[in-house]
Order: C-alpha cells, then structure tokens, then sequence
C-alpha cells in the first residue's frame, strides 16, 4: 500500500505570507485612496464656481467694470453644500469659494479665482491656501 497522503488545504505558513502581503498593500492604498477622497471633496468648490466665473466674465465683456460684489455680478450663491460653505464675489470680480468637511491634511481649503483681463477676454488664475488638496490648476 502507498502511504503518500495527499495535501489538503493551505499551510500556517501560507497563510500568513499572504496575510502579510494584504497587510503591506492596504498600508498603501488607504492613505492614497483617502487622499484622494479628500482631495475630490475639495474639488467641488472649484466646480461650483463655474457660475461666478461666468457672472464676472459675462458683467466684464458687456462694457461694465469688474463687479465687487455677488449683487453686482448677478449672482446668488444657492446656499452651503455638504462640501463648499461660501463663495462670494469681491472687489475687481476676485471669487473666493470655501471648502468644508473634506478631511484635507492642513486644513480646509480656500480658492481665489483671480481675473485677468489685460488681454480684453477674462483669463482666470487659480489659487489655494492648501496646495495638498488643490487640484492641479490651482497649485
């Protein structure tokens, strides 16, 4: 008779390398994914000021001077999201959009969009207390 056993299922010892592999690659992945995360939250506020964006561009183009304010702008922000708290309209059509509840490292960022109108078009320049969580055209 042959007493060659067949084996059956895994050893301690496989079981832990791969343990110890999953363990190595979510040390890795957690910290990015919730870089990531936070860094998407952040972006809402970029998105969100499309609209003033437009306002001030559109207020400029039709002869009048860079408004100063939300009213002269024609704009009303509807109201604080999950993520953006305020974005107001200032002096020379200067927009800043706060970030909120984004879990950013360093802080919740701040946006300034900045108009540049020496071309006679408004070109916009971004930028953020936070560079972190900025996205990339506001670094």
């Amino acid at each position: 008779m042959n007493n060659i056993r067949k084996q059956d299922g895994f050893t301690l010892i496989e079981l832990m390398i791969v343990i110890a592999i999953l363990a190595i690659l979510l040390a890795i992945a957690i910290p990015a994914y919730q870089d990531y995360s936070a860094r998407a939250k952040a972006s809402e506020a970029v998105n969100l000021s499309a609209a003033p964006k437009l306002a001030v561009s559109e207020t400029f183009l039709s002869g009048d001077p860079l408004p100063g304010s939300n009213a002269d702008a024609g704009y009303s922000f509807g109201g604080p999201t999950t993520y953006v708290s305020s974005i107001t309209i200032g002096t020379d059509g200067v927009i800043t959009a706060v970030a909120q509840a984004t879990r950013c490292p360093g802080g919740e960022p701040t946006f300034t969009f900045t108009p540049d109108t020496t071309t006679g078009n408004v070109q916009w320049n971004c930028t953020s207390d936070n560079v972190q969580c900025a996205p990339s055209s506001c670094r």
